[in-house]
């Protein structure tokens, strides 16, 4: 299933097209416009549609919508209609209006969690989780959200060594076989832009849960959850991103989606022969993100409102264990940098983590990554809810 297009706002002042069919509500216009955007080579279409509802008529019937307040009106989220992506693949597929919407889906699925336990949204549907990497986190949050909304899970933990793949079998031969099978396929790969191919060829929704260096798209949705969660806003920060930055999908898709938001500024904090790839410095600049890289942790973390932290990824040297050893150790979140911190600060880390934050730290209130893997959960219970049934 070839991937929708990002997002991008339809005002009444953009060339509009007939309404497609749909059950949109008569009150609704849904409308499509034409966009010069770029987009990555598997998507197919050059018109994408943009699934925006418009209300235009009865502003009441917006009580039983999604809302979101932007410069050019209200923009409306009917409820049981289809969610706009087909797949969530990278970062970039996001804007503000989503993110937003997808926040409040969030914020819903809090309240299943915690109150209805027994909750049946996604019952009769079934997600298969493809892992070529081992996991704990992202694999077990995905299965324990599906079925917190009743639905049913195939799993591998191991698919690279305990699948048809040792076998030689091709990912796009599993894929069709898998998708046979469910509804949905969370997928995790070695090799980057593993799921844009599994995307390509895909009939049902395919969420990456991480390929290789690439992206993690669900983890940077639930680390920008996590700062407006803990720090009340995503306007206006300053974020110190820390540790393995050329590998780390993690923060690369955190860049993407912080550069969403205005009056940003990030530091990236690194060891020389990890630093922060030109691509994203280059994007954000694009975006007219302010971004500085810097060596001194302490004096970074004296100016920001979260400090990011991440492994040295062992795995992504291969044999070069020499170059590890070099890069590991040199930025340590430990009581020096919580002293430096401002009070209101958090210190974040998509896990698991070795010895760069000390564990003395995890009784300091501002420590939130523990907090950030439940919010994880939450933010999966979305994606999933939205991608099978809709809003």
């Amino acid at each position: 299933m070839a991937v929708s297009s990002s997002l991008f706002s339809c005002t009444m002042q953009m060339e509009v097209f007939a309404p497609k069919i749909s059950k949109c509500p008569k009150d609704f216009v849904y409308c499509h416009s034409k966009i010069s955007y770029m987009e990555p080579s598997y998507l197919k279409s050059t018109c994408y549609p943009i699934s925006r509802f418009l209300c235009i008529n009865n502003l009441s019937k917006c009580d039983k919508v999604k809302k979101n307040w932007q410069r050019d009106g209200i923009r409306c989220f009917s409820e049981g209609q289809k969610f706009q992506l087909d797949d969530v693949i990278e970062a970039q597929q996001f804007d503000r209006d989503i993110l937003n919407a997808i926040f409040e889906v969030a914020q819903d699925m809090e309240k299943i969690e915690r109150n209805s336990p027994e909750s049946q949204i996604l019952k009769g549907y079934l997600m298969a989780t493809l892992f070529y990497e081992p996991s704990t986190r992202t694999r077990l949050s995905f299965e324990s959200a599906m079925r917190r909304l009743g639905g049913e899970v195939l799993t591998t933990e191991n698919a690279r060594e305990f699948s048809s793949a040792a076998k030689g079998e091709t990912l796009e031969d599993t894929i069709r076989t898998v998708e046979g099978y469910s509804d949905l396929i969370v997928l995790r790969h070695f090799e980057s832009g593993a799921a844009r191919r599994a995307a390509a060829i895909a009939g049902i929704p395919i969420v990456n849960a991480g390929d290789g260096p690439g992206q993690h798209p669900s983890q940077a949705l639930l680390d920008v959850y996590t700062i407006e969660r803990e720090i009340g806003k995503l306007d206006g920060i300053k974020v110190g991103l820390v540790g393995d930055l050329a590998n780390g999908r993690t923060v690369r898709s955190l860049a993407y989606l912080l550069a969403k938001y205005k009056d940003v500024k990030i530091y990236f904090v690194s060891p020389e022969l990890v630093k922060m790839k030109d691509d994203i410095k280059d994007y954000l600049t694009s975006k007219g993100v302010d971004w500085e890289e810097s060596y001194d942790l302490v004096e970074v973390a004296s100016k920001c409102d979260v400090v990011y932290q991440t492994r040295i990824q062992k795995e992504r040297f291969g044999e070069r264990l020499d170059l590890y050893e070099k890069a590991r150790g040199k930025f340590i979140v430990n009581q020096n940098i919580l002293n430096a911190m401002q009070k209101h600060a958090v210190i974040m880390h998509p896990l698991p983590r070795l010895d760069e934050i000390t564990v003395d730290v995890d009784a300091d209130p501002r420590a939130a990554y523990f907090r950030q893997a439940k919010y994880g959960l939450y933010i999966r219970m979305a994606l999933l809810k939205l991608l099978l049934v809709g809003w």
